[in-house]
């Protein structure tokens, strides 16, 4: 237990220290983060749709095709819970069989059953996430074909932009806690998997947070 304690400790601060780094570097390099390129293209693209009248019609299969995106990994997020709430026995008992003794300890019933819960917890943010998403994205598609005059253009602009990027870093964060699911299910074979799978993670992640170019 305390190995595991450690590792997890060492893994959460390992990925909190990575996303700390990488809000200081796109805060002093705003074009070296791909979050930051695509809220100004997702700014841009809003601009183009509400400043031509005749692109509603991209419009709407833009957002829709987002709603379809999120919608799949939503559902996939239950199909996760579900099958992980079906096969939690049988995940114990592959647990306690397959666990690599050479490298950790002798596995406890709690023990697993804590990191079952840790995984479920991360499915559940990763369906709330994905939920969050589809919602704004439909207020996104009411928004951007409302007309407006001169008096509120400028402000319902940036209200539409604001749903648009709040709607894409949804489905960022679910988008991120499916990866972190992946150390968590290499957790339950020890705690050196852990942390190994998070260096990995980490690396990845430092791979696809870099603005292409």
């Amino acid at each position: 237990m305390l190995y595991d304690i450690i590792a997890l400790s060492v893994s959460c601060l390992l990925i909190l220290s990575y996303y700390l780094y990488l809000g200081r570097r796109t805060r002093r390099m705003p074009g070296s983060s791909v979050h930051a390129l695509n809220a100004r293209i997702r700014e841009r693209w809003v601009d183009r749709i509400m400043s031509n009248a005749d692109m509603e019609i991209l419009a709407v299969q833009t957002l829709r095709n987002s709603v379809m995106a999120a919608n799949f990994m939503a559902s996939t997020a239950v199909l996760l819970i579900i099958g992980t709430l079906n096969l939690s026995e049988k995940i114990g008992q592959w647990t306690m069989d397959w666990h690599p003794y050479a490298l950790a300890y002798t596995v406890s019933s709690e023990l697993w059953k804590i990191k079952m819960g840790i995984l479920l917890l991360d499915f559940s943010i990763a369906f709330y996430c994905f939920s969050m998403a589809i919602r704004f994205f439909n207020h996104v598609g009411y928004m951007i074909n409302a007309p407006g005059d001169a008096a509120i253009g400028k402000e319902h602009y940036k209200q539409t932009c604001a749903y648009l990027n709040r709607a894409g870093s949804c489905y960022m964060v679910g988008t991120r806690t499916f990866f972190l699911s992946l150390p968590i299910i290499l957790w339950f074979l020890g705690p050196y998997f852990l942390m190994l799978a998070t260096l990995i993670l980490i690396a990845g992640l430092a791979i696809l947070d870099k603005a292409p170019g």
